[in-house]
């Protein structure tokens, strides 16, 4: 089969890569010059099992409705006049319950699952580096109170296979020394998972794109997706611009194929929209921070969760990736709104809080060199990703991935092409179907 790609993100790379190694002849279509230079960019680098768990429980309204005066605060919903957002948020509380939450995290943890076996099998075949350190994923609580919480999380997850173990603040400790400091004074406990991992998602998804070419992959990148051409119920051909720069309309270039898959991530809705395919996606504005490490020997190996401002941090070569908040509030990317600042500034301050002079942390003005990034997390009101075929002959879908697209990347990509290829549903245990 001739498919197209359309969004060269970790989820439409690895769909593409699983296309290839199936025998399909496959075009990856991209709007940026390389693959995995948006949403893909600067994740955290956590592949977190364990951490499956849907934004959308029974506490969270309230949670929500506390933090909105918050310029800081973890998941901020900046109201817009937008009906597709208020859409979202109306089918997210119809998510916190104890049987959604329940019935959610059954699902995500079986994509997890597969997946993270999926991403072994490519690493394995194709000797991709990324900076990965298979050292597991802590998290460490400063509330006595969460903590408490997350013994109930733990043994949830151990209902569903992942052995994510409660952990005392000395015995944490002990697995990662580096926030020794900062945990006697102000850690009670954590939790810790050995089989989850990290890297560097971008490095990964870049090589990994390099991979497809050599299998005979054809890369349209820095081409603009002008539209969808559908009839007869089903797609006849997919309108790209003629090239790089050139962004007319008038003068695109038509691409025809057996099978169309979107995986542009959050422009994903919009673009399913224009032919009638209608999935409640809304992007969620993340942020990071990649400072370098001034002290090898005092930076963490293990990557961690932060419960108190819900960041991760992650180990990546000399450097620290710190990343956390979800801001909704529509397609907006920028860095240099006050709110925007505000965010990024806490990142730096909570590193120097936990890792005091590891990090240099210091602001351009400053004299330091910190990299501040956005991007924008494709999110369902279940966090369950979207992964099959549409109602438009021809046309297949692969995102809503929220924060778990590094995650959740390789099988949803493995998943995919075996559903294209026509084998039976691939994953047990998690929801295929057709999409509105």
């Amino acid at each position: 089969m001739k498919v197209i790609v359309l969004g060269a993100g970790i989820i439409g790379v690895s769909t593409a890569w699983h296309l290839l190694e199936r025998g399909h002849e496959v075009t990856l279509v991209d709007r940026r010059s390389d693959a995995a230079l948006e949403t893909s960019f600067g994740n955290a680098g956590q592949i977190s099992v364990s951490y499956c768990e849907p934004w959308a429980y029974k506490g969270a309204p309230l949670q929500i409705l506390k933090w909105m005066f918050r310029k800081d605060s973890p998941l901020l919903f900046r109201p817009q006049a937008d009906w597709q957002q208020w859409r979202w948020g109306l089918a997210f509380l119809g998510q916190c319950n104890d049987a959604a939450f329940a019935r959610n995290v059954a699902q995500l943890v079986a994509l997890g699952a597969y997946s993270h076996q999926a991403l072994r099998e490519v690493v394995s075949m194709t000797g991709i580096e990324y900076d990965r350190l298979e050292r597991g994923i802590a998290h460490y609580f400063t509330s006595q109170k969460s903590f408490d919480e997350a013994a109930h999380a733990a043994e949830l997850m151990r209902t569903h296979g992942v052995q994510r173990q409660l952990l005392s603040r000395d015995e944490l400790l002990a697995i990662e020394p580096a926030f020794r400091a900062f945990g006697e004074q102000h850690i009670v406990g954590g939790t810790y998972t050995a089989s989850d991992e990290s890297g560097d998602a971008r490095r990964f998804t870049q090589a990994l794109a390099r991979h497809c070419m050599r299998l005979g992959a054809r890369t349209l990148f820095g081409r603009t997706v002008h539209g969808i051409e559908v009839a007869g119920g089903e797609v006849q051909a997919v309108h790209v611009s003629a090239g790089s720069g050139d962004d007319s309309a008038s003068n695109d270039v038509a691409l025809k194929a057996d099978a169309v898959v979107v995986a542009c991530g959050s422009y994903s809705a919009p673009l399913l929209r224009s032919v009638g395919v209608d999935l409640p996606i809304y992007p969620g504005k993340g942020y990071s921070a990649t400072f370098d490490i001034l002290r090898p020997e005092a930076a963490p190996w293990v990557s961690t969760i932060d419960d108190e401002v819900q960041c991760a941090m992650t180990r990546m070569g000399g450097k620290l990736r710190v990343a956390g908040t979800i801001e909704l509030a529509g397609f907006d990317t920028s860095l240099d709104t006050p709110l925007a600042r505000a965010r990024c500034e806490m990142l730096a301050r909570r590193v120097e809080q936990v890792l005091p002079g590891v990090c240099d942390t210091r602001s351009q003005a400053q004299g330091g060199d910190p990299h501040y990034w956005t991007g924008l997390r494709p999110a369902t009101p279940t966090n369950i990703p979207f992964i099959g075929r549409t109602r438009v002959g021809k046309l297949w879908v692969n995102a809503g991935h929220g924060t778990l697209g590094w995650t959740h990347g390789a099988g949803s990509g493995k998943a995919l092409a075996a559903l294209i290829s026509g084998e039976r549903q691939p994953i047990a245990g998690f929801g295929f179907h057709g999409m509105a």
